[in-house]
């Protein structure tokens, strides 16, 4: 675990973090304009070259119409404007790849250096890790809409998603661990109050991001566009007749998804308003008073953002801004849940007396220790102590 505070690899996490969460918007984007489904193999090296003649873009093309999506969706389209939707994908994957050195060369270079003692760098490994994992299910995500349906797999969506975000997380962990300093980790604090409001808070907007993710991947943010009202209903009738067996309606209708997701949202501000006022009772920390705060103003924010989306028909900018402002929300919960357990005490573990010294205390006293406190006793009233006494 990183022990060794460094300004320079703080700076770095910080800047790999944020192109990490730049990417998950940007991902967005392809989805939105349809491309990720664009380029139907993946070449790791080959693939970072655009089609450098006609030839080679009537070769992408002729592969494309192969697939699900343009056999059912974009039969008519034109060789001009798949070269749209390949560019749009093949900046993703571009980014994804620059992202991959952002992370890479500077991690040896601060190892090699010993700027990141040996000992302490298997956390940054792991980082690096989970974003290869991220980019294998980033392809087996594609591939699941290359087959037989022209989408992707909104259960692999939400995965990559949340791989995303565990990338994101760990990676704004790290870096406000080199910016305030590691905790000691022989030492166990307890849990407070406060932080356990914080985890239910953030535990319920992971889950309303995980129900994004399902929304998203089934397209069911286009189901309705009113507000509060579905379909024209406040609750829609056939919520869990959609599919079957019943409870894979809360996970595979896409009105049922829509429905939760429209709501679930409220659970998850009242929950951070509990937090918010627990917290700002208990805490005079101007850190942890400012990411509630901001907590707090990127909530309603998300909601609002919510609202407009849907009320838009899923307009891209506002989908993509709803989608930066739940990372946004994401990333000050965080802050949040990281100054509290820093300030979070630690059980006093000083050795308990032995049990003998219980019956010690226990015994009658020894004769010349009450000789002795009758001498302090009658020196106080003047009296000749006893016989056998201290004189």
């Amino acid at each position: 675990m990183p022990r060794t505070q460094n300004r320079l690899v703080m700076y770095w996490i910080f800047i790999f973090t944020a192109f990490a969460a730049f990417l998950v918007v940007f991902g967005g984007f392809v989805r939105l304009t349809r491309s990720g489904l664009s380029i139907v193999e993946w070449k790791p090296l080959r693939g970072a070259i655009l089609p450098l003649d006609e030839q080679a873009w009537q070769q992408e093309f002729a592969r494309y119409q192969q697939t699900p999506e343009f056999k059912q969706i974009n039969y008519a389209m034109t060789l001009a404007q798949y070269k749209e939707i390949f560019i749009i994908e093949w900046l993703h994957r571009l980014l994804a790849r620059l992202a991959g050195l952002i992370f890479a060369i500077p991690f040896f270079i601060f190892v090699f250096r010993g700027i990141i003692p040996w000992r302490e760098a298997g956390l940054y490994t792991l980082t690096g890790l989970l974003f290869l994992a991220q980019a294998t299910l980033g392809w087996i995500m594609v591939s699941s809409g290359l087959v037989e349906r022209p989408s992707v797999s909104h259960y692999l969506l939400t995965a990559h998603l949340f791989l995303a975000l565990t990338l994101i997380g760990l990676g704004e962990w790290m870096a406000l661990g080199h910016l305030y300093g590691f905790p000691d980790y022989t030492k166990k604090s307890r849990w407070s109050t406060a932080s356990r409001w914080t985890v239910l808070a953030l535990s319920l907007l992971l889950i309303q991001s995980a129900y994004g993710g399902f929304t998203a991947g089934l397209k069911a943010g286009h189901i309705s566009d009113t507000w509060p009202q579905m379909l024209g209903r406040l609750i829609p009738p056939g919520l869990l007749n959609q599919v079957q067996p019943v409870v894979l309606n809360l996970v595979a209708a896409p009105l049922t998804v829509a429905f939760i997701h429209r709501w679930f949202a409220f659970a998850a501000l009242i929950a951070a308003l509990f937090a918010y006022s627990f917290i700002r009772r208990r805490t005079r920390s101007s850190e942890v008073v400012f990411g509630v705060g901001l907590v707090m103003a990127s909530g309603v924010l998300q909601i609002v953002l919510g609202i407009a989306v849907v009320l838009s028909h899923v307009q891209i900018a506002l989908a993509l801004l709803h989608q930066a402002n739940a990372i946004v929300l994401f990333a000050a919960a965080l802050y949040v849940l990281h100054r509290l357990r820093a300030a979070d005490p630690i059980p006093d573990r000083r050795p308990s007396l032995p049990a003998f010294s219980l019956e010690i205390c226990a015994s009658p006293p020894m004769p010349g220790l009450m000789l002795w406190e009758h001498d302090i006793a009658a020196v106080r009233t003047h009296q000749a102590p006893r016989r056998g006494g201290f004189s």
